[in-house]
């Protein structure tokens, strides 16, 4: 298996890089320590970000966009996370998103949705599905169980579908101009059933963000309510079939490909950061008037973080091979699993090395820890795991 990059790969590192170090890096502590979780996007950033290609990257040339590869996605999700992960994800979130646009709308949608969010340099999405009483059910539903899963109510009436219900937790809810929205609409089957999605924009009549919440880490990747109302959204702006959307999978099905890849490619670059951190500290700070670095507690901490780490790096860059290559395996959501343990001792020891040389809550290592907890409920929690090991074992 040849993991050489090619010239266009690496040029987009390399952009990536030095818009992570010339952008991103300078604002990413000030932009965390906002006290207000609705005042920490930077506009200007996402802006020069978007400039250069990063939140259109994956919208074919043919479309507008760059079509750049997996293997180039994850590269440059990596080296963006490596600087900030949660500004990373504001990007990379609009990947996810703008796919399925050009995947499964039709004609008259991306006329309306697509072209619009190529031309807006702050345009980004975002997806709801996730309330106050259904969460893991969405990721894993229980088959006979209909009043499990989604309950936000969507309505027929004429052309129009009306919604009532709230989504919670909702990534750029408060900042996105344009929402994929799981709503039930049938809710005498179950969730697999009787789901529609829905295109629906940030100014449908109805429809508000509410409260953001105050997260300890990814600061700057907002997460907020949204409150329906009677909005009324356009049949037009439905995609595919009435109660289609999760009957060819298991749940959560959208975006699930790219979205294993993301998270786990999402946290190299932590753990990028991380070792960074850890031998920069280990080599310029002193104990017992030596170099941390002769501590060879340190020097194990050290050498553990290194491995691990590039051990993720390998199985991110063979899933993002395999996706281009149209394999089909599970390693996308084991990768994903395995980047969850990774990021979290990486960062743990990176605190450690710090404590050691009387450092333990420098702010930078600090954030990174912070940020690394944020894959207990992506993509490490136990329904998660349970979901992944089930296609392990069904595919047997």
């Amino acid at each position: 298996m040849d993991f050489s990059l090619t010239e266009e790969q690496i040029a987009w590192q390399m952009k990536a890089r030095k818009f992570a170090e010339e952008e991103i890096r300078p604002v990413s502590l000030a932009r965390d320590a906002i006290a207000d979780p609705a005042e920490t996007i930077d506009w200007d950033l996402i802006k020069k970000g978007s400039q250069l290609g990063f939140r259109t990257s994956v919208v074919s040339k043919e479309q507008g966009g760059h079509g750049i590869d997996y293997v180039t996605q994850s590269l440059v999700m990596t080296e963006l996370a490596r600087a900030d992960s949660a500004i990373s994800k504001t990007f990379s979130q609009c990947w996810k998103w703008s796919h399925l646009i050009a995947a499964a709308c039709n004609d008259d949608q991306k006329e309306r949705f697509l072209e619009p969010f190529l031309a807006d340099d702050t345009f980004v999405l975002g997806f709801g599905q996730t309330e106050a009483n259904s969460g893991s059910d969405n990721r894993m539903p229980p088959p006979d169980a209909p009043n499990a899963g989604v309950r936000l109510r969507a309505e027929l009436d004429g052309d129009h579908w009306v919604l009532n219900g709230e989504k919670q937790f909702i990534a750029n809810g408060n900042v996105a101009k344009l929402f994929f929205l799981y709503v039930r609409t049938d809710f005498s089957v179950p969730f697999t059933d009787g789901t529609t999605v829905l295109l629906v924009p940030h100014d449908t009549p109805g429809f508000s963000a509410g409260k953001v919440y105050n997260k300890s880490g990814w600061r700057f990747y907002q997460n907020s309510e949204m409150i329906f109302e009677d909005a009324r959204v356009p049949v037009a702006n439905q995609i595919g079939e009435t109660n289609g959307a999760l009957r060819k999978g298991e749940g959560d099905q959208s975006g699930d490909m790219f979205g294993d890849l993301e998270l786990a490619s999402n946290a190299l670059g932590i753990c990028d950061a991380a070792c960074e951190q850890a031998m920069a500290t280990a080599k310029n700070r002193q104990l017992r008037g030596e170099p941390l670095a002769n501590q060879q507690l340190v020097q194990l901490k050290i050498g553990r973080m290194n491995m691990v780490t590039e051990a993720l790096r390998a199985y991110v860059m063979r899933v993002a091979w395999e996706h281009d290559q149209k394999i089909h395996s599970n390693n996308a959501g084991l990768a994903m699993n395995l980047a969850t343990d990774t990021v979290q001792e990486v960062t743990e020891l990176n605190m450690d090395i710090h404590d050691g040389a009387g450092r333990a809550m420098e702010r930078a290592a600090d954030k990174l820890a912070r940020d690394a907890f944020i894959w207990s409920h992506l993509a490490g929690d136990t329904v998660q795991r349970l979901k992944v090991s089930g296609r392990v074992i069904r595919a047997a």
